[in-house]
């Protein structure tokens, strides 16, 4: 979902909070690398991978890159650090402070600099991060004169032009990482490939050093410093998954125990619309789209009507296909639901007013004949829940207090 917050300087940071199929059991915040964006294959592969943990993640542009607002040029490795901290404080104000931050590259040093200054934060995750910050400065050696003269100089990263001022220069040069890291008391994970020609092994073994324990190191093999080959980021996010399951305090996803034939629904606290729905063996979201302040994390309730007529036509016709030999391939049903007028409908009882109507497309393939085809077609007006919903029903209420 969309997770658009405010800087210190009231500008908009582009953000995109990644959530379980169920109630997270834990937030994290992920910091992507330097000049990059939340969109790389490293954040968007680690923070969708880790939902399948429970883990619902935020990842965000810094200011004045990707979809954020603000001027690169103005921005510094304190400001990152200040943007980390606003988007925490977001995250909490909204659904839940994290425990765990995430950082890839100049993103690791980020969350190093600020997770001593987060108490909800419990575990730290570095990625291919330089102990030293000041390390970056070589990315644009070749300016720095210019940089340091002038004041500012354009520089090309990555393939892309930016303009570095020399108030960045001097910010990295006065930051330290590592005195931090010895007073951080917090769980901290370094992961780093032994052959990141960006930022060599070295920096993490200065930053496992200079941490005190709990503390682990997973190397990475062959991965590039970011993380290009999607495998890469899967086996990251399944050691980072693995390792947060030890060090954090995962809410229990209390899933409720439902009876054989009944369904269970039940807000979702902090949300305005989205309900986890509940069965014996199976759990899915319904919600209301964005256009009416939703988090569209869901179906519609209108949907989730659609949906069961749909796969209840469908089951049907295949049921009555395998019952009867009948080369019947494959089946869709395409549904719509709209509101009409009451005297536009020649077959309704009611004629004034506004009355529901779901229009039902089905096409199907097969080598059919044509008195095959005309008897599914018939066979679908008889599913279970198309003639429920045509006839009379009887819905009963009962109030009880949680």
């Amino acid at each position: 979902m969309k997770f658009d917050f405010k800087n210190s300087s009231n500008e908009t940071l582009s953000g995109k909070l990644e959530l379980p199929s169920t109630r997270p059991s834990a937030f994290a915040l992920f910091a992507h690398c330097f000049t990059c964006s939340k969109d790389i294959i490293a954040a968007n592969v680690i923070s969708k991978s880790l939902t399948n943990f429970g883990i619902a993640v935020l990842r965000f542009d810094f200011t004045g890159l990707g979809n954020s607002q603000g001027d690169f040029s103005n921005s510094n490795f304190s400001s990152n650090v200040d943007d980390l901290i606003r988007a925490c404080n977001e995250l909490g104000e909204r659904f839940e402070y994290p425990q765990i931050l995430i950082g890839h590259s100049l993103g690791g040093a980020a969350v190093l600099k600020a997770a001593p200054l987060l108490e909800s934060v419990k575990a730290v995750v570095t990625i291919g991060a330089p102990s030293d910050v000041g390390h970056v400065e070589h990315l644009f050696q070749s300016n720095i004169d210019e940089i340091n003269n002038v004041g500012q100089a354009e520089v090309k990263l990555a393939g892309r032009k930016f303009k570095i001022k020399k108030q960045f220069i001097d910010d990295l040069n006065s930051t330290e990482i590592l005195k931090g890291i010895r007073n951080m008391k917090k769980s901290l994970l370094v992961l780093h490939s032994p052959i990141d020609d960006t930022v060599s092994v070295d920096h993490a073994a200065s930053i496992f050093t200079s941490a005190k324990h709990p503390k682990s190191y997973v190397s990475l093999d062959t991965a590039d410093h970011l993380l290009m080959n999607r495998k890469d980021a899967e086996y990251a996010a399944k050691v980072i998954g693995s390792w947060l399951d030890r060090y954090i305090d995962k809410k229990i996803n209390d899933i409720p125990k439902v009876e054989s034939g009944k369904l269970l629904v039940r807000n979702r606290r902090k949300y305005k619309f989205t309900q986890d729905i509940y069965t014996k063996d199976h759990a899915i979201i319904a919600d209301e789209p964005l256009s009416v302040n939703g988090d569209n994390l869901g179906f519609t309730p209108y949907e989730l009507v659609m949906a069961g007529l749909g796969a209840c036509t469908s089951m049907t016709m295949r049921m009555y296909a395998d019952l009867k030999k009948i080369p019947l391939d494959d089946v869709e049903v395409l549904l719509e639901h709209k509101k009409i007028h009451a005297d536009d409908c020649l077959s309704c009882e009611t004629q004034t007013g506004k009355i529901d109507q779901i229009k039902k497309t089905i096409k199907f393939t097969g080598e059919l004949t044509t008195e095959q085809r005309d008897r599914l077609y018939e066979i679908a007006e008889k599913c279970p829940v198309n003639r429920t919903l045509q006839s009379e029903i009887n819905i009963l209420s009962e109030h009880k207090k949680l």
